[in-house]
């Protein structure tokens, strides 16, 4: 993509809208915490888990004013058993949405979604769950997450607007540079996690390729019970 209109890209971006889910769930209290502090009119948009998680970490009160469930802000209920929570139109518009993109803009309006502005995301452990000694196919299919890395790869891609942060490890300087400019994440910010949240789904995808390559046999190794859940 040619940036044509790289003068419309901001270098700071308010962080206004968060997307928020986590298997590992490392740090994430105080991190919500501190973020809804450092940017008081923030939203965060979670689900399953990890909603009861930011929920119980803010409290009742300030979950009240920051804390909003996807289903309420799609519209749609989790499906499939929990299978199907953000795969929605109304999270990729905001996730891939562009400032500087009239049409996008307008698709934004029409839908009522908003821009996301930062993606707190990390993976189902298919890498320490396929290495169990005895581990089935089935266990591991499971572990496959599809939800998370489609959430990372949008934010990372629209890198000129969306932080995407994929560590824990990262949180502190985020909350950091949040509270040093006022509540944004500068470009070089936003650029230095994307390129880090793509190794990241990089190398889960090379871990679900690795793991099923040396299964030669799949109906040899499947358990008449894992079958029967297929």
């Amino acid at each position: 993509m040619a940036f044509n209109n790289v003068s419309k890209i901001d270098d700071n971006v308010k962080v206004r809208h968060v997307l928020v889910s986590v298997f590992d769930k490392t740090g994430l209290a105080p991190f919500v915490r501190d973020l809804v502090a450092t940017c008081p009119d923030v939203k965060l948009y979670s689900t399953g888990g990890t909603y009861k998680a930011v929920a119980e970490a803010l409290g009742p009160e300030a979950a009240a004013a920051h804390l909003v469930s996807v289903s309420d802000y799609t519209g749609q209920p989790e499906m499939q058993g929990g299978l199907v929570k953000t795969l929605d139109f109304k999270i990729y518009l905001g996730l891939l949405g562009e400032h500087y993109n009239e049409a996008h803009q307008g698709d934004l309006k029409r839908t009522g979604a908003f821009e996301i502005d930062m993606v707190v995301c990390n993976l189902y452990p298919f890498e320490r769950v396929s290495s169990q000694p005895g581990v089935s196919p089935e266990t591991c299919r499971s572990n496959i997450d599809i939800g998370g890395p489609c959430m990372v790869r949008a934010s990372a891609k629209n890198y000129i607007r969306v932080a995407s942060v994929t560590d824990p490890a990262d949180y502190d300087g985020i909350l950091a540079e949040l509270r040093a400019t006022g509540g944004a994440v500068s470009f070089a910010t936003r650029f230095a996690l994307m390129k880090k949240a793509f190794a990241h789904t990089a190398k889960y995808d090379a871990a679900i390729a690795a793991h099923f390559a040396s299964v030669a046999d799949p109906a040899s190794v499947y358990s008449f019970a894992d079958r029967a859940s297929v």
